[in-house]
Formats: structure tokens, sequence, C-alpha cells
């Protein structure tokens, strides 16, 4: 099988605990996700199966993930997050939906951000989070993040929801230190569901509890939360990583030169890459603009 798979993940697991959930209920050992999540968290993980995988990183790096985000303030933890142990607690001052928008503002857009010690980034061939256990802080470099979108959704003293659309590269637990900080009283983040990355959305994912080890079944278009789905029940096509791309269908001999690496001619393409389809419909190959012609960057094989 190759494909994606929209999987609302469920709290308690690693992405990696879901990846080999999938590999059993495939029967399949090419397996890789587009973009952690962290176990506290839950909603959308984008799996890759099969020859997919090479697809991973259009998903990860080219588009905005989208999160539904409990903020607690009054307190900081170790961790930024509810898993963490309380660092400390202060009064939460009285906030109108005004003052919360103005302590909000300065957070959309472009910002820089300071990644959490938490973190899987790498500190001298070892992950930060390593290092946090030991007790070890070190300096992080700020990075460029864009919030393309800051929601206040609800609050309820002490508690902010908030809808937030952003960059890859984005901690939603780093954003609620950020926005104690700017509010006085310190914060932490209480619970986090991701909504979308790109196009997946919450809305079509897949229960992973409701994948069972049998990719035999019969095709049904059934989805009710009562009945087990099959892996290739909702497997979804590879192209779906590059849905954005233009599209070109290929005749048998442009097919030909592109399996064998080389480039060809297209009119009317105003774009700087596509995706090249072959005469059955099947993605063949990923293009890259290279002067007049167009020259493959990927090559696909199906079978």
């Amino acid at each position: 099988m190759h494909g994606f798979l929209n999987i609302d993940k469920p709290a308690g697991m690693t992405s990696h605990d879901v990846v080999a959930h999938i590999r059993r209920a495939a029967h399949q050992k090419r397996v890789g996700h587009a973009g952690t999540l962290d176990p506290a968290a839950t909603g959308v993980l984008v799996v890759a199966l099969g020859n997919a995988t090479r697809l991973i990183e259009y998903v990860q790096d080219s588009t905005s993930k989208r999160y539904l985000a409990m903020v607690q303030l009054g307190a900081t933890t170790t961790t930024d997050d509810a898993e963490g142990a309380v660092l400390t607690t202060a009064d939460v001052p009285p906030l109108g939906r005004a003052a919360l928008e103005q302590a909000l503002e300065p957070f959309r857009g472009q910002i820089m951000q300071v990644p959490p010690m938490y973190s899987a980034l790498h500190h001298q061939g070892r992950r930060l989070h390593e290092l946090a256990r030991e007790g070890i802080v070190v300096e992080r470099a700020a990075r460029p993040v864009t919030i393309e979108r800051l929601e206040l959704l609800d609050w309820t003293t002490p508690l902010l929801t908030l809808d937030i659309m952003c960059s890859k590269g984005t901690y939603i637990r780093s954003l609620a230190h950020d926005l104690g900080e700017a509010l006085g009283c310190g914060a932490h983040l209480q619970a986090l569901r991701r909504t979308a990355v790109g196009t997946f959305l919450i809305e079509h994912a897949t229960p992973l509890g409701h994948l069972i080890n049998n990719p035999g079944d019969k095709q049904t278009s059934s989805r009710s939360a009562d009945l087990p789905i099959s892996v290739s029940q909702v497997l979804l096509p590879p192209e779906i990583a590059v849905a954005d791309w233009p599209m070109i269908t290929l005749d048998a001999e442009a097919v030909r030169l592109i399996r064998n690496g080389m480039a060809i001619n297209l009119a009317g393409i105003h774009a700087e890459r596509a995706r090249a389809h072959g005469p059955e419909g099947d993605l063949l190959a990923l293009l890259v603009r290279a002067g007049d012609l167009w020259k493959p960057e990927k090559v696909f094989d199906w079978s």
C-alpha cells in the first residue's frame, strides 16, 4: 500500500507509537509520520505508507498547522504544559476581552520565539528534553515563526481557549508561556488538539482505535464510529501531499523520458514546480523548472 492516512491521535501515545500501530494494522514496514505530536496532545497526525513516505517533506515543511489550545493562567510549569511540575503560581488579574485581545496582538504575524527546553531540538549532539530532564538549562536562540491566526474563543478564569494557525516550528507551549509573561501572571498549556495539517482536517480524521488488523476487508463507504475500519478503506492517494501543485498529464513518450531522468518541454505552466501524472492517472514524478525545460526531481514506482 502507498498513500497517506489522516489519523486522530489519542492522548497518551507518542507519534512513534502511532506509526508502530499502523505498521501492524497494514502489515507494512515502511511507515512514517509528518510532524510529531506530544504524547499529551490529540488530533491530526499525518502518516505515510510505502513509497508515499518520499512525499512526507511536502506535508511536513510546506503546510500550516492549526490547533485548539487551552491555556491556563496563573501557573507556570517545568515543561510549559500540564505534564510538568508547577514552578510558580500567581493571582490572575481581572481580565476583560479587550485586555486579552491587546495581550494577544503582539503574537500575531511573524514573531520571534524561543523554543522550550522540553523539545526535540538538538544542542551539541543531545536533544534539549534530555538535558532538561537532567536539570540542565541551555541558552536557546529565538527563531522566526508565523502565527497566521490567533483567535480567542473563550475566556473563563483561569482558562483561555485559542484557535491557532501557525507555521512549521511553532511551539504552542512557548506561546502559552510567553502570553503568561505578557499578562504578568504566568501560564502553561493545559490541553492541545491539532485540528489541521494543511488540507488534512480533523473532521476527516480516523480515530486510531478504529483501525483493524485486516487490510483485506471489502471496501465500504461506512465510517460509523461503531464499526472497525481497515487501513485500505481510509488510505488517501500519494498525490494529496502535493495537491496544490499544478498537475500535468503526460503521454507515453514523455513518461519514457521522465522515467529515464530526462527533462521535457511543457507549455502553459506558470509555476516553478509541478506534479506529473501518467496516462492512467497515477502520480509519476515531481518536476522542477530548469530554464525552458522541466526536469524530474522525484520519480515514483507504485508497483
